[in-house]
């Protein structure tokens, strides 16, 4: 007989986790960096780790925020971004291929392991997509073409 004790899972609310993240003194609205972060770890490890998660859940919210003027959305320039997501793909034995510009929306060729892996639509979307979004905001959508 196993004498391990299970340990329910309590989900929060939003309103539930904006109260705790008000005990413990967490500043809603400034958003801290890294070396802020370092330093508040050192003596408060749990209001450090709170505030990188609430920041974290922000930037997945907020993945296509873009900075200044878009750049023009050209073939060499995608090419280059697009390495960033080859790199990603390259490590499960992925690949990809830029097919076309259509107006706002790219084509690319999902090659190597990626064809006919359940995951690739995902790795489309969260990845490449996100990835040349965050140069190009501009850009719609990233379809895969076979």
């Amino acid at each position: 007989m196993s004498t391990e004790k299970t340990i329910p899972i309590k989900r929060f609310s939003a309103d539930e986790l904006a109260l705790r993240n008000a005990e413990m003194g967490v500043d809603e609205a400034h958003w801290y960096e890294e070396e802020e972060l370092d330093l508040l770890e050192q003596t408060e490890p749990l209001l450090a780790a709170r505030i990188a998660q609430r920041q974290a859940r922000i930037e997945n919210l907020r993945p296509y925020v873009a900075s200044g003027i878009a750049p023009p959305l050209t073939r060499e320039a995608l090419i280059e971004v697009l390495e960033e997501a080859r790199a990603v793909l390259l490590r499960d034995g992925g690949d990809l291929e830029l097919v076309e510009i259509q107006d706002t929306t790219v084509r690319v060729r999902l090659k190597g392991a990626c064809v006919g892996c359940p995951n690739s639509v995902l790795d489309l979307k969260n990845v490449v997509e996100k990835i040349v979004r965050r140069t190009f905001p501009q850009v719609t959508a990233v379809q895969n073409v076979y």
